[in-house]
Order: C-alpha cells, then sequence, then structure tokens
C-alpha cells in the first residue's frame, strides 16, 4: 500500500491537491501527517524526498515528491481510475490547467494561504483580484466546453468526471469559501460541487478538528 506524507490539513494545499486525487479515483493509501512549522518536521522528512517538502508519496520504498508528479504517477499505475479525461484533447487541456495553477497565480497563493478552520472576509484582495477573475473565468469556461456533456461525460466537475484538474483547483475552492470571494452561475455550482465530494468533506472535517488557527494568530503561513 502507498504512504502519504502530508502537512496539516489546515494549511497544506499542496498536500491536499494529491490526497484528493488519489481518495476521489479510490486509490488506497495510508496517511502519514506532519506538523508544519515544529523542528520536527525537517528532520522527519529527511530520507524521503530531497525536496524536504510534502506531499510525498511513498510506493515500497520509493518516493515520489510534488503534487502533480504524485497524481501523474498514481495516473500512471491505476488507469482505471480515470484521474486524466481519455479525450486527447480534454485531457491536453485539463493537464494545461493542473500546470497553471501549479505554477501560477503568484499574487493569489500570497494573499489567500489556504485556512479551512478561518473565516476572513475583511482581507484586502486587490492585489488578487485579477488572478480570482482569472480562475473564475477558467472554471466557466472549461465547463462550458468540457462539462456539459455531448462528446463528454456530463457531470459537475471542470471536464464532468472528477480529474487531477480538479484536485489542484480543490484549494482555490476552499481559498474563496475562507475570504468570501463572490462567484455566481457556472463557477459557484463548480463550487459547491467540489465542497460536496464527500473526500473534500472529510479533509475540511479534519482540517477544522486539528484547532491550531486562532482568530488573533498571523494567518498568512508559508504554504509547503
Amino acid at each position: 500500500m502507498y504512504t502519504l506524507v502530508i502537512a496539516n490539513k489546515n494549511y497544506s494545499s499542496w498536500s491536499l491537491r494529491a490526497w484528493l486525487a488519489l481518495r476521489a479515483a479510490g486509490i488506497a493509501f495510508e496517511e502519514k501527517r506532519l506538523n508544519l512549522d515544529t523542528p520536527e518536521f525537517a528532520p522527519q522528512l529527511k530520507g524521503l524526498t530531497p525536496a524536504g517538502k510534502v506531499p510525498c508519496l511513498i510506493d515500497e520504498g520509493f518516493s515520489v515528491w510534488d503534487s502533480l508528479a504524485i497524481c501523474e504517477y498514481a495516473a500512471e499505475r491505476h488507469p482505471e481510475a480515470g484521474l486524466w479525461p481519455t479525450d486527447p484533447r480534454a485531457r491536453a487541456r485539463a493537464r494545461s490547467l493542473a500546470a497553471q495553477m501549479h505554477s501560477g497565480f503568484g499574487d493569489l497563493r500570497r494573499l489567500m494561504p489556504m485556512n479551512i478552520e478561518a473565516h476572513l472576509p475583511g482581507i484586502d484582495l486587490t492585489e488578487a483580484r485579477q488572478d480570482i477573475a482569472q480562475v473564475l473565468a477558467l472554471w466557466r469556461d472549461t465547463r462550458a466546453e468540457f462539462g456539459q456533456g455531448g462528446p463528454f461525460p456530463a457531470g459537475p466537475f471542470l471536464f464532468g468526471k472528477f480529474s487531477i484538474a480538479d484536485a489542484f483547483y480543490a484549494p482555490v475552492v476552499s481559498r474563496f469559501t475562507t475570504y468570501c470571494v463572490a462567484a455566481d452561475g457556472a463557477a459557484r455550482d463548480y463550487m459547491d460541487a467540489v465542497l460536496a465530494l464527500p473526500a473534500m468533506q472529510d479533509w475540511m472535517r479534519e482540517a477544522r478538528a486539528e484547532g491550531m488557527w486562532v482568530a488573533q494568530d498571523e494567518p498568512y503561513r508559508t504554504q509547503r
């Protein structure tokens, strides 16, 4: 069985991506959670990944780190899970969206770190407005082109059926919820579908149960 090493569920958006992809696809794994910002964090990761960060997937002693690499590995090892769309164009678009989320939207990441326990409607998001608008447009346009059935599977996610692209945007859905970003129409429907995923519900419930964030604490934690 795989072991997936993750960090605190309240904060670690990168861990959520890999965890959600595996769990939603029904791929069995053992979870090992490490606490961020503790003296033990780096020593516990030593020997697992030269990156020194989470998530990290361990498969019979073989380590795969980085959320996108983990998802790609799972998709190749478990083609029956359908983690990428089967249509070549839809699959290429899904990979493009995941890569864009993986390396882009810097202002959104900086100003809106994932914090599931919190409700932060008063944060100034002016510098993130362009990123927010682009994400909402991506969701609407992708749903219109690939998520409405026809030649593609019908369903509530970006490409109808849940895919790695959805796993990568799930932390953004959480961020938009925490910071009270207004969304309507197809974007709102998409957010509701992600939040209703049983796996996402489990993650959020366990994140809140950690009880590691209180209102007076600094909410801008470094994401790993």
